[in-house]
């Protein structure tokens, strides 16, 4: 759903900057008020899990399209929202600077569309009531406490993307973007992300359900049950097995992506290629607006993006996409864990498990 510039006109493009900029701005001063430790850790490797998630589309069945996950929810459960918002931005900064995925001057708006709405809304409207909710009472069964995680991991995804791809028909709307009426364009983007969204919340579920065995108190607002304070396993143990995972998704799986187009590409321009409709059928190298802020976005990430679309410049070679999901990985939990330092984020460790972002 990573938006480019050419959906955007520069003061609608302008405003999504402001209000993105204003939700981080918000969440460095949250953030100064968290003094638990152990999440500088868990916020650089699982930053790096999302953007290595974000380089697998998986087919969405029938439609001749694809999707891939936005990680805000996932980020947010484990980290809260100001924390999981301040990541999210940080991945998207990095895709965008330099792997040329989503527009520099669309950032603003892409940050808005997959961030705030998966950090703060599925962390306050789904994940934080339910994991409060009588599915959480300490004296419930293990397997209901499973199933509240899985129900706001799923929910929280689906309502997020859906309100993420309608923020996207709205802002080239006002965009004045002729080619993608209203009515038209919304009826393709919102059932394609419904799709999206499911697949993303059970990913999402079956990483927070991994977390819950092996160390539950990492999740946040699980108050935990006396069987459940002595950990599975320990803090360390847990980051080794996500950045692991992160590792062989980005450098492994991330050859097994379906080269469908994403629901928001799908949309624009169909995929009659694979012998599917046309959708809005509109041109893949001349559509939207152009502006001289557009152009001077696209003159910057080109200097800046060293592996343009996860590969080598000029090169098919498969070892791009490995080189692309290990860099990015990196470079993501090496920033997320840099602005923490720099921040004086979680300075001091407290006690036993997460209290409320």
């Amino acid at each position: 759903m990573h938006m480019a510039d050419a959906l955007l006109a520069p003061a609608v493009a302008a405003t999504m900057y402001v209000a993105s900029g204003t939700a981080a701005v918000i969440s460095v001063k949250e953030l100064k008020k968290d003094d638990n430790a152990d999440k500088l850790p868990t916020m650089a490797v699982a930053s790096a899990l999302v953007f290595a998630g974000q380089m697998i589309n998986y087919t969405i069945p029938g439609t001749g399209s694809s999707g891939h996950m936005c990680g805000g929810m996932l980020l947010s459960a484990l980290l809260g929202p100001h924390a999981g918002f301040l990541s999210m931005i940080v991945v998207l900064t990095i895709q965008c600077l330099f792997f040329a995925d989503g527009g520099l001057m669309a950032l603003g708006a892409n940050i808005w569309n997959m961030a705030f709405y998966g950090c703060f809304v599925g962390y306050y409207l789904f994940w934080r009531p339910i994991m409060r909710s009588r599915l959480m009472d300490k004296s419930g069964d293990r397997n209901t406490r499973r199933f509240a995680i899985a129900l706001a991991s799923i929910l929280g995804c689906i309502v997020t993307l859906q309100m993420g791809a309608f923020s996207v028909v709205l802002e080239t709307t006002i965009s004045g973007i002729t080619e993608l009426p209203f009515t038209a364009f919304c009826a393709l983007m919102q059932p394609i992300h419904l799709a999206i969204g499911l697949v993303e919340g059970l990913i999402t579920s079956a990483v927070l359900l991994y977390v819950y065995e092996a160390r539950p108190k990492m999740l946040m607002d699980v108050e935990l049950t006396p069987a459940e304070k002595g950990s599975r396993r320990s803090l360390g143990g847990v980051i080794v097995t996500i950045a692991l995972l992160a590792v062989l998704t980005g450098g492994v799986l991330s050859h097994f992506a379906s080269e469908s187009p994403d629901g928001l590409e799908w949309a624009l321009f169909g995929n009659e290629e694979a012998g599917y409709s046309a959708n809005m059928g509109l041109n893949e190298e001349h559509y939207g607006v152009s502006s001289s802020a557009a152009d001077t976005a696209s003159g910057i990430q080109e200097k800046t993006s060293f592996l343009p679309d996860y590969a080598f410049k000029d090169s098919d070679s498969a070892a791009g996409t490995t080189v692309s999901g290990l860099a990015g990985s990196l470079m993501v939990a090496a920033a997320a864990a840099a602005i923490c330092v720099a921040g004086h984020f979680f300075r001091r460790k407290t006690g036993e498990g997460h209290g409320t972002a």
